[in-house]
């Protein structure tokens, strides 16, 4: 009989460096985060490491897809520009990918930067405290702020039955 791993452990730096539902998170936060933020994290570093481009930030244009409801067949909704950057760290050869938004060239160079240095088991419980779990934590207030906005502008509407038949 094999012994079942604990649930509440916790797990170990590699696991969680290479985990790919904890990269995919990863990525989202460092994508949603300001490049100031960003810049300010990568010049916070103790020790930046050095890196070469395997693709250089690239501008282009990716298609949308959507379903009308989320439930219906797939439709063409429209084109959004979107850079690109693909960068390898010297010495651990780790490689971090950057997919942002927009045109700006130096936000997705650092999101593959910060991608890459998460790969590495020594520095992302550094990269995690330091700027994702702050990151993290200003999207969620900044959601909520929102979505209380709006709440407050909810209307429920109700029906009267009269009294005829």
């Amino acid at each position: 009989m094999t012994a079942q791993p604990d649930s509440q452990a916790s797990p170990s730096p590699e696991t969680v460096a290479s985990d790919v539902g904890a990269r995919q998170r990863r990525l989202a936060i460092l994508v949603r985060t300001g490049r100031a933020e960003l810049e300010a994290a990568w010049n916070g570093l103790a020790d930046q490491p050095a890196y070469r481009r395997l693709k250089a930030p690239e501008t282009g244009l990716a298609m949308i897809r959507a379903r009308a409801g989320g439930v219906g067949q797939r439709f063409n909704f429209g084109e959004m520009t979107m850079t690109r950057c693909v960068v390898a760290l010297d010495g651990t050869g780790a490689m971090g990918v950057g997919y942002v938004q927009g045109r700006d060239a130096r936000k997705a160079e650092l999101v593959a930067l910060f991608d890459a240095l998460s790969l590495d088991a020594a520095r992302c419980a550094e990269i995690e405290h330091a700027l994702i779990a702050p990151a993290e934590a200003a999207q969620v207030a900044a959601r909520a702020a929102r979505d209380a906005k709006v709440a407050a502008t909810k209307v429920d509407f109700f029906t009267l039955v009269r009294g005829e038949d």
